[in-house]
């Protein structure tokens, strides 16, 4: 069962899409709200897979809960708007919307709009991690070079010797090998800048 929370101002229309989304059998209606702060409120405690929201509430409207819900507590949104204006639609798709239906809301537009939605927020989500990953790879590729040229250095190594020697040292202690070389980099750097200072300087302890 998909989790889904619906936020809307008229507790007609909540009525009516929790009946919608229940009839399906896939949907199970976990919270529901009547403004943006209790949209937001909803999404950090339940953590629902999908919310449905308003864009036109009293207080906090829909598009403004949904930018805080997507810096806080990302969750695939599907706004419910009475008119498709192209400025409307371009604010929700700003502040993380994943799509948008317009009512009255008919039964069979709901589940494709949702999983949509659904499928949209998964891809986005995918993306960041890869992005974030290449980074992270991409970092530890720096630390690794850095410490076999401090290592090259240090100890006379060929590049090879010096890259088997973090790999061993790697698998000895059960560590990545970035966190080695960030041990490598701290402790041969700070011996550099040991060795750097003015002679009269190395007899003081």
């Amino acid at each position: 069962m998909r989790t889904v929370v619906i936020v809307d101002d008229s507790e007609s229309e909540r009525k009516i899409l929790k009946g919608f989304l229940e009839a399906d059998g896939v949907y199970e209606v976990v919270a529901e709200g009547v403004n943006g702060d209790e949209a937001v409120n909803i999404c950090r405690t339940k953590r629902p897979d999908l919310l449905l929201m308003d864009v036109k509430m009293p207080g906090k409207g829909g598009i403004e809960a949904a930018e805080e819900i997507s810096r806080t507590c990302p969750t695939p949104i599907v706004l419910l708007t009475a008119s498709d204006d192209e400025e409307t639609v371009k604010k929700a798709v700003e502040a993380g919307v994943m799509g948008y239906l317009l009512k009255p809301v008919r039964p069979e537009e709901l589940a494709p709009a949702i999983e949509l939605s659904l499928s949209r927020f998964l891809e986005i989500i995918t993306l960041k991690k890869e992005k974030e990953d290449l980074k992270s790879a991409l970092q530890s590729r720096k630390l690794v070079e850095k410490a076999k040229g401090l290592l090259m250095a240090r100890e006379a190594l060929t590049e090879d010797e010096a890259f088997s020697r973090l790999r061993r040292i790697s698998m000895d202690r059960r560590k990545s090998m970035s966190e080695i070389a960030e041990v490598i980099i701290l402790a041969l750097e700070d011996k550099k800048k040991e060795c750097e200072k003015p002679h009269h300087m190395n007899g003081i302890h």
